[in-house]
């Protein structure tokens, strides 16, 4: 009871291993992913920029 759930968003400077393991210092493990697609305007375009990736977590001990 009481998991508190967050979400970490892989940064753009960073893998996704660098990410799981920062999430894996501050206390909390994966539980869910998503992905989706980052635009930006190019010449009054929708032009893709990058994928957003952002992994769900929950404390590493409301696994125990």
């Amino acid at each position: 009871m009481g998991k508190k759930q967050i979400w970490y968003e892989v940064q753009e400077n960073e893998s996704i291993e660098e990410c799981l393991a920062r999430m894996r210092q501050d206390g909390y493990m994966a539980i869910g992913r998503k992905e989706e697609p980052l635009f930006h305007i190019v010449n009054g375009e929708p032009t893709y920029l990058r994928q957003k990736i952002q992994f769900k977590a929950i404390p590493a001990q409301d696994t125990e």
